[in-house]
């Protein structure tokens, strides 16, 4: 996206887009580099859905948030807007998540759950990391409250929500800092060995990898439901199952082979049906490797994990392709983003290279 986005125009007209681009990669870097954020994340909200199963005062309050149905009007479209759309604009998504957090004192986990849930674009790296700092717990002490003065001017006055809000709220208090974690190194192909393509959701871009080992079989699986121990959004299973189909036809066109995706309900949890299903491809297929794009923290890291020495015990080696410009990026990934945004802010205009290499 960055090299073609500079290919078409000057950097002074396309900064803030690109700027964008790195903040998705400053994202998942940061995330790359502390993975036990995550981990306490899932924890976390594993005790949270108990609770909500016992906990009457806190589940109406919950279903009421994302039901839409807290009274506060503004919330209350968005909330609706994002189970009907599976998106929200990044406006939105601040203010929500400020109110949830700040004004209905809801556990922010839970907010970030729904939202992983429902968005098309739901990300684990930017979605949970982004709740982190608007509560005030990824940058310490500096947190996001909505206004309803900014709500009723970027609005154009269609919401103001004058009086609803917590406007003074403090930020949440701090959790226990984790340490860094020495980024994982990607295991490089053998081209002499026979090898399948595996496509999940995490990266529908296969052609795009750069791989080099012959690929005779590829299969597509969605790992959705593994995003929430709650029920996802029908728009976003829908979303990554059309994502998938047409990734599916694109490796079948670039590697020149057979593709075909598991037959598993998508909306179906359960991470060993999806590593049976692997595993019962690649042994059909007497792969020796299954090559598949670099899988970053979350549910399909999670699924690897599991996999990895599943395909093991039939002597057949997971692969994960890193992409060159994560590569690049993700350990400067350490600290803040404009620390970041400095030590990377040469890598635009190596994007083409980075993108084919390993």
């Amino acid at each position: 996206m960055v090299a073609a986005v500079l290919a078409g125009h000057p950097p002074s007209a396309c900064h803030r887009f690109v700027q964008e681009v790195y903040w998705r990669s400053y994202w998942k870097g940061w995330l790359e580099n502390r993975p036990a954020i995550w981990t306490r994340y899932q924890s976390e909200l594993a005790a949270l859905v108990l609770q909500l199963a016992h906990d009457t005062e806190l589940d109406r309050r919950f279903c009421a948030a994302t039901d839409g149905t807290t009274g506060i009007d503004c919330f209350d479209h968005w909330a609706r807007e994002l189970v009907g759309t599976g998106y929200l604009h990044n406006h939105a998504r601040m203010w929500v998540a400020s109110i949830w957090i700040f004004t209905l004192r809801l556990p922010w986990q839970l907010g970030a759950d729904w939202f992983l849930r429902h968005l098309l674009d739901g990300d684990p790296a930017s979605n949970t990391l982004s709740w982190r700092w608007v509560a005030g717990l990824h940058t310490r002490g500096k947190h996001y409250l909505a206004r309803a003065a900014n709500i009723a001017e970027y609005t154009r006055g269609r919401f103001d929500p004058q009086g609803e809000l917590d406007e003074s709220a403090r930020a949440l208090p701090p959790d226990s800092p984790v340490a860094i974690e020495r980024l994982r190194v990607p295991v490089v192909a053998d081209p002499g060995r026979a090898g399948g393509l595996l496509i999940t959701d995490e990266d529908a871009l296969p052609e795009t990898l750069g791989i080099e080992p012959r690929i005779s079989t590829a299969l597509s699986i969605a790992c959705t439901p593994e995003r929430s121990p709650l029920p996802g959004g029908e728009l976003a299973h829908r979303f990554a199952a059309d994502a998938l189909a047409d990734a599916g036809m694109r490796a079948a066109a670039a590697f020149d082979c057979a593709a075909q995706s598991a037959a598993i309900d998508g909306v179906d949890r359960g991470s060993m049906m999806r590593v049976d299903a692997i595993v019962r491809w690649a042994r059909e297929h007497e792969l020796q490797q299954v090559l598949t794009a670099f899988a970053c923290v979350g549910p399909v890291r999670t699924l690897f994990d599991e996999l990895r020495p599943a395909l093991a015990a039939h002597s057949i080696e997971l692969i994960e392709v890193r992409r060159g410009w994560d590569g690049a990026c993700w350990p400067h990934a350490t600290r803040g983003y404009f620390d970041f945004s400095k030590a990377t802010g040469a890598l635009a205009g190596q994007s083409r290279a980075l993108i084919s290499s390993a």
